[in-house]
């Protein structure tokens, strides 16, 4: 498992495709959704505003990963890796926690990346650090384990990818992420209750405000790893089905 999670990871941290995805982009939509909706004189509604939308760029971009984890379980399985390792003693968790441990590494690296970028270009507050750190380790959960059950689950990379853009995009757009969550629909804010994405990013807005409440936080940590765990059952169900579809 070990030799598989460190390949694994240094073949991520060199791809530059994964590197835009991840970071670059994030950044830039994030600068450019800053400098439209920061037009006014008044500061202090000026960073209020900035205080949302840097962490709900953060939550949306963390879901873009999902297209990485897809893309690799689908060329394993084509090309033969995945029936070959099978064929080995090598337990199939060990194969993918292998697989999946790196991608965990990596959203972590992203959610630091863009929260020091906040920092130090926008002087974000970052009011109670150690919930942040919590709270990001929770997401991340979450998010690649939706990214795992989809990639033993979806047949084809550009299938993965289109899911992968209608849950980043559609839970930002209904998780209050582009918008303050109260200029929508009464409809659309009941909807986000069920979404990741709104747990996440009502929770870092609290811990970067330094109002974080403890109840507040356990529901939220909850609710994310019930997803996560509920994704990662799915994605030991659909192992099976994904390793007959393997090429021999």
């Amino acid at each position: 498992m070990n030799a598989i999670m460190i390949v694994e990871l240094k073949k991520h941290l060199q791809d530059k495709g994964l590197a835009f995805w991840m970071l670059i982009l994030p950044i830039l939509f994030t600068v450019l959704f800053i400098s439209v909706f920061t037009t006014g004189d008044n500061e202090a509604v000026n960073q209020e505003i900035i205080q949302s939308i840097v962490p709900g760029y953060i939550v949306m971009f963390v879901f873009f990963i999902m297209i990485s984890m897809v893309q690799v379980f689908i060329k394993d399985r084509d090309r033969g890796m995945t029936a070959r390792l099978a064929s080995t003693p090598l337990k199939s968790y060990y194969y993918l926690l292998g697989k999946w441990l790196p991608f965990t590494f990596i959203v972590i690296i992203q959610i630091v990346v863009l929260f020091l970028f906040g920092k130090v270009v926008y002087d974000v507050s970052l009011g109670q650090p150690i919930i942040l750190l919590i709270l990001s380790l929770f997401i991340t959960f979450t998010v690649t384990a939706i990214g795992l059950a989809m990639a033993l689950t979806v047949n084809t990379e550009n299938m993965g990818i289109a899911i992968t853009q209608i849950i980043a995009l559609g839970g930002a757009m209904l998780s209050g992420l582009w918008m303050p969550l109260e200029m929508m629909p009464v409809f659309m804010q009941t909807i986000a209750h069920f979404l990741p994405q709104y747990w996440a990013h009502q929770s870092f807005q609290d811990a970067m405000a330094g109002t974080t409440q403890v109840p507040e936080l356990l529901q939220t940590l909850g609710v994310l790893f019930a997803i996560g765990a509920a994704a990662f059952i799915i994605a030991i169900i659909r192992y099976p089905y994904f390793l007959k579809r393997a090429v021999k």
